[in-house]
């Protein structure tokens, strides 16, 4: 660790940090931004491989000692700032004492679905917080891969990195061109392509029939539009989730995390 404390916000270093927040930065540099102690603890622990520079401010919160560990174990370069200097580097208003920077990365996607039961699919998602909170979803429900499609957001976006509360570096992940590409990579693999769409039939016939306890690439769309009548015909099947009350309908973050665990419980039944 250096000993020089990072004090001024303006400095180049400080600034081609902060230009992560820009797609076309973390595509020209394969670096992205990684903000707040959770986030950054989970980066150490899974893919320390991947962590090039820690900075956080000097004080006594509570998860000083553990990153400082974990970067010093991992053979990680830590480096101290003050608050401004943090602040200049990350997109949060208030950020939380603490930066990483990390090296992106492209998972071929046929060896992330290489013995894959459950994939989730996200078709021109364009929201990081659903991106993020799918993501992590899929982490929770115990998918082994989830593939970003078409004009989906960039997973290393930071809001998506931040929304995934590390998630993102737990589920190995991949990005491809369009959705055929995805849906034709899961198949190969072995998997059922599942649309999630309002004019689907109820998961409930599904779940009777034992179709969601074999292995499911789970297609997510547009949060505004859904998915197109071709994009539809790609799956083997689609499904919806009913509506007992009174809501118009259920957002893509809570129909996609309910579609997972209802896999999830099913193939673990």
């Amino acid at each position: 660790m250096s000993d020089e404390i990072l004090s001024n916000p303006k400095s180049e270093r400080v600034k081609r940090i902060a230009s992560l927040a820009r797609k076309k930065e973390r595509q020209a540099h394969g670096r992205f931004i990684v903000e707040g102690p959770q986030a950054v603890r989970e980066l150490l622990i899974h893919r320390p491989e991947l962590t090039e520079t820690v900075y956080t401010t000097l004080g006594n919160e509570a998860w000083q000692s553990e990153i400082d560990r974990l970067a010093s174990d991992a053979g990680v370069r830590l480096e101290r700032a003050t608050g401004e200097v943090i602040t200049a580097m990350s997109e949060t208003v208030n950020p939380q004492g603490v930066v990483a920077v990390a090296r992106s990365w492209g998972g071929d996607v046929a060896d992330v679905l290489k013995g894959a039961r459950l994939v989730a699919i996200l078709h021109e998602i364009r929201d990081p917080g659903n991106a993020g909170t799918v993501l992590r979803a899929a982490d929770a429900a115990g998918a082994d891969a989830v593939i970003f499609a078409g004009e989906s957001i960039d997973p290393f976006h930071p809001k998506v990195v931040r929304s995934t509360t590390g998630s993102l570096f737990h589920v190995p992940v991949a990005v491809v061109d369009t959705l055929a590409d995805a849906v034709d990579a899961v198949k190969t693999a072995g998997l059922s392509a599942f649309a999630a769409d309002v004019r689907g039939a109820d998961v409930l016939e599904a779940r009777a029939e034992g179709a969601l306890a074999g292995p499911i690439a789970w297609v997510f769309g547009n949060e505004a539009r859904g998915l197109s009548e071709p994009d539809r015909a790609l799956a083997d099947r689609s499904v919806k989730l009913p509506i007992y009350g009174a809501a118009e309908s259920l957002n893509l973050a809570t129909a996609a995390s309910v579609l997972l665990y209802e896999t999830a419980f099913a193939q673990r039944s």
